[in-house]
């Protein structure tokens, strides 16, 4: 009986240890390297219509980013929402130059060489 009890516990425990990772971790950053881009106008707008009506855009992006050595890669990324001219962001990107995620980071956060190339 106490063998099957510490079965049990030892599983539930597995699986809220799986339910917090999950929760917790965000696949579209982990093992991906970082590109820095200062946005300039969007490349171009798509928009489409759902079928309750509501009009969704996505604003595609379409620029040159600097890996944190300052080395300039093409990339082609979008938002949900036009974003800041001038803004600087830190880019997700994978070895084929996609990217999947962004964060928004100010000037002082830039790499030296970043910052040199922009």
């Amino acid at each position: 009986m106490k063998k099957i009890m510490a079965l049990v516990i030892g599983i539930v425990v597995l699986f809220v240890a799986a339910v917090v990772v999950l929760m917790t971790v965000d696949f579209n950053r982990t093992g991906k390297d970082n590109a820095y881009v200062q946005i300039d106008e969007s490349a171009y707008t798509e928009e489409d219509k759902l079928d309750n009506g509501e009009v969704m855009k996505t604003y595609w992006y379409e620029q040159p980013a600097y890996t944190e050595d300052g080395e300039e890669i093409q990339v082609e990324f979008s938002a949900q929402k036009e974003l800041r001219q001038g803004a600087y962001l830190m880019l997700y990107v994978n070895k084929d130059n996609e990217v999947s995620s962004y964060d928004e980071v100010s000037e002082a956060e830039l790499p030296d060489a970043v910052e040199e190339a922009l």
